[in-house]
């Protein structure tokens, strides 16, 4: 079995990244049907498992906060066991696409431990699977500890705002100065209008990033969004869809 393609998307908050990475997911889903794709939310503010329509009852920050607290091990269980035993728990397992939430680490303390053994178990669990798509937040917080390596495609997100794309030139500054091991590195532009890119070409160029494409406004995401419709299922003449379908076919996802 060839190496999984493992494809990050980066942006901050309001960018369309979660909406990208849901309708990322769609297409590989239903190009690929005979693929496995595993989906890891690594945002704070976690909400990938609504964008698919997919309830999630455990977190792995949960079983993080539970490994500091020796007493939560069951007696004659390894940590190692005990971390494997509850990682496995918080798989969201579908037919084609696994969702693991990483969630928000909130107590203070050490997490590197913890940290060793969740990236050990994701090196595991990644190369049974043939797509790997990370939905990170700004700070890129699980690539730069490399709880997850060897990124072959990231995608950061702006809005059409000059405001957006100098937020994802910083996300790409981020980026280089941790040294993450990305192969590949795109601009994506989301709810665009007619003639706003011609405006914003000075601030694209000041990011040194190249545009891999861009996502109209798409009123039929914003009514998704207004009755928590999962963005999963939009319909396929969704302008938003297509756009991020061409994305992926440019660059050969």
């Amino acid at each position: 079995m060839a190496r999984e393609k493992v494809i990050a998307v980066a942006g901050k908050g309001g960018t369309g990244k979660t909406t990208f990475s849901a309708l990322l997911l769609r297409f590989l889903s239903t190009r690929y049907a005979d693929k496995s794709i595993l989906a890891v939310d690594a945002d704070a503010n976690a909400n990938l498992n609504e964008a698919l329509g997919l309830e999630v009852e455990e977190t792995i920050s949960t079983t993080l906060e539970d490994m500091k607290d020796p007493r939560l091990v069951p007696s004659g269980m390894s940590k190692d066991m005990f971390m494997q035993m509850r990682l496995s728990q918080a798989l969201v397992e579908t037919e084609q696409i696994d969702l693991l939430v990483m969630g928000n680490p909130q107590g203070p303390g050490c997490y590197c431990y913890p940290n060793d053994l969740l990236r050990n178990y994701l090196e595991k669990l990644r190369v049974n699977y043939d797509y790997v798509v990370v939905d990170n937040e700004a700070g890129m917080e699980h690539l730069s500890r490399r709880i997850i390596n060897n990124v072959d495609y990231l995608l950061i997100t702006s809005d059409a705002t000059a405001r957006g794309i100098r937020s994802a030139g910083r996300t790409y500054n981020i980026i280089k100065s941790v040294n993450i091991n990305a192969g590949e590195i795109y601009l994506i532009i989301s709810r665009t209008q007619d003639g706003e890119l011609s405006d914003l070409q000075e601030e694209i160029a000041a990011t040194g990033l190249e545009v891999a494409g861009t996502i109209p406004l798409d009123n039929m995401v914003m009514e998704y969004d207004l009755k928590g419709k999962p963005i999963f299922e939009l319909p396929a003449d969704s302008p938003a869809l297509k756009a991020v379908e061409n994305i992926a076919l440019k660059l050969n996802l």
